[in-house]
This record gives C-alpha cells, sequence and structure tokens, in this order.
C-alpha cells in the first residue's frame, strides 16, 4: 500500500494515514496494531494516557518491519509537564514501545488553567535536540496557545492533533494552523461512527458506491489532513487502507 505523506516544516513528513488507538486496551493493542500493519498500516498514534504503550511496542517488535518503515507516535501526559517528569515518562515510553526515538511526540493537552504548556513545549524542544524525539508537535492546543508557544520560544509544532470531522469542522484551529504552517492531526475523523447516520454523506457514498465512512475519510485526505481511522477489532482495520486511495 503506498501511504501519501505530507510534509513537516523541520523536513521530515508524516504518513497522512494513521492507525489510532484511543480506548483500546493494552491487552488488545498487541492484536489490532498487528493487524494493521499486515494490511500496510505504518503510521500508528498511541499515547501515555491511553495506557496501551506496551501492547503497541509489542506488536512493533514482532511484526518484522524494519524501523524506517515505521512511524510511531505517542504523547505527553498531562502530569508530566514539569521538565524532569517529561524526560522521564518519555523514557519509560519508549521502553515500552521498544524504540530508541519516537517518530513524533506529543503534548497530549495544553491544560491553560496550569499555565505550564510552554515549559513542556520547550522540553519536547529539548528532546528533539537530544535525538530522543525526530519531530515535535501539540494536541488539542486552540489559536491563543499556539501563539503563545511559538511567540516565547521561537519554535513551531511541527502538528496539532485536535478534533475534527464533518460536524465539527474546526476552521478557527485549522486556519491558525495553516497560519503558522503546522500540519492538522484529524482525531474522530468519522465522528465515532456518526457519519454513517448522516443522510447527506449517506447519499453521497451511495452515488458513489463507497461507504459513509469512505467518503469522510477522502474529504479529510482532500483537505490536507493527517487523519487517524480507528477500530478495537482487527477484521476492522482491513477496509479502509484498502480502498480510500481509489474512493
Amino acid at each position: 500500500m503506498d501511504l501519501p505523506h505530507l510534509p513537516l516544516h523541520d523536513g521530515t513528513s508524516i504518513p497522512q494515514l494513521g492507525l489510532g488507538t484511543y480506548k483500546v486496551s493494552d491487552q488488545d493493542a498487541q492484536q489490532v496494531v498487528a493487524a494493521a500493519l499486515e494490511l500496510g498500516y505504518r503510521h500508528i498514534d498511541t499515547a501515555q494516557m491511553y495506557g496501551n504503550e506496551a501492547g503497541v511496542g509489542r506488536a512493533l517488535r514482532e511484526s518484522g518491519v524494519p524501523r524506517e518503515e515505521l512511524y510511531v507516535t505517542t504523547k505527553l501526559d498531562n502530569p508530566n509537564h514539569e521538565p524532569a517528569r517529561a524526560r522521564r515518562s518519555l523514557e519509560e515510553s519508549l521502553t515500552k514501545l521498544g524504540l530508541d526515538r519516537v517518530d513524533l511526540f506529543l503534548i497530549h493537552w495544553p491544560l491553560p488553567s496550569r499555565d505550564d504548556y510552554v515549559t513542556a513545549w520547550r522540553a519536547l524542544v529539548s528532546f528533539v535536540e537530544e535525538g530522543l524525539v525526530t519531530s515535535a508537535g501539540v494536541s488539542n492546543f486552540q489559536p491563543d496557545h499556539l501563539d503563545r508557544v511559538v511567540a516565547e520560544t521561537g519554535v513551531v509544532p511541527v502538528v496539532n492533533q485536535v478534533e475534527v470531522h464533518p460536524f465539527f469542522i474546526n476552521e478557527a484551529v485549522r486556519a491558525a494552523n495553516a497560519r503558522h504552517g503546522v500540519v492538522t492531526e484529524a482525531w474522530s475523523p468519522i465522528a465515532r461512527g456518526a457519519v454513517s447516520r448522516s443522510e447527506p454523506i449517506v447519499e453521497i457514498a451511495d452515488r458513489l458506491g463507497r461507504t459513509p465512512a469512505q467518503v469522510t475519510l477522502r474529504w479529510h485526505l482532500q483537505r490536507g489532513d493527517v487523519i487517524f481511522p480507528k477500530t478495537t477489532h482487527p477484521s476492522g482495520c482491513g477496509r479502509t487502507p484498502r480502498s480510500w486511495t481509489s474512493s
């Protein structure tokens, strides 16, 4: 499967299609990720908060897929924004994943009430400089959060992973991302399956001979979003990656 990549402003690139692992248990993660890798996925998105990095790591190690073909993202959990804790948590994530670096490390939430996301961002920048992380980005950042980290550090995140789907297009955040040269990653791209109950999307899908999910994922891809279709069942990994390229 020839997956498209999007360029990032740090000179790297990111596969536009990835497998999300939110709410996949650590016990199930190995089987689900292994099935996805067998089908052709190479971009796996996990997080410290998900509690499944070890299961993801087992699948990566046993897959036989060369490391240079994999793109692995994990995210800094909310209690770990302080630099020393951020470092310890990253080291723990690397151990669980069985990697010496992650391709992308994100601040999971800005938590503005704590006012420590700029400090956390500086820590992530240092991890890139040390080679523990290839690229650094953010997640769930609003335009003012993004503007602030750029203004105070001079370093622009490569991505901002936020909720985007046809019922919540989140254009203010996407516009802020574009203004800074930040790629938008869309979590919940098919609105937890709600697109299958949308009459306009169903009508388009029927006309094209596709599923509502396929139509919606194509909409994201043509807009330039990185997307994470997600399933807790290995059999659910198959349909989208084999068919979205022609939808």
